[in-house]
């Protein structure tokens, strides 16, 4: 079994050939921003990969860990299975029912 960083990766590997666009930005950021922010330009990349997977999930409707499994799942049933198992695995950790959470996340119940 794949450990969890080792999805994510996959999913942000599959995020940029899914957008180009954002690996075209990410190979022309400029190293002084970097530098401005004392990051080296391999961090500053990673940060600003982040926050284009992060406003994709977003702009889905998705947690970002939501948009790891949607990149990295077999299927799409898969991929709601998967995530219906960690959404109420955080709703009992949270001490809601799954009614009251599936209220306040807006999910199919």
């Amino acid at each position: 079994m794949s450990q969890p960083g080792d999805n994510h990766q996959l999913a942000l590997d599959r995020f940029l050939d899914e957008h180009p666009d954002v690996a075209t930005e990410l190979d022309s950021l400029n190293p002084l921003a970097a530098q401005a922010k004392g990051e080296t330009l391999a961090q500053y990349r990673a940060e600003r990969l982040h926050e284009a997977f992060e406003a994709e999930a977003e702009r889905q409707g998705l947690f970002a860990w939501e948009l790891t499994l949607k990149l990295t799942s077999e299927s799409a049933e898969a991929f709601e299975a998967q995530r219906l198992e960690v959404h109420k695995e955080v709703a009992q950790m949270a001490g809601l029912s799954w009614t009251e959470y599936c209220q306040l996340h807006d999910l199919a119940g």
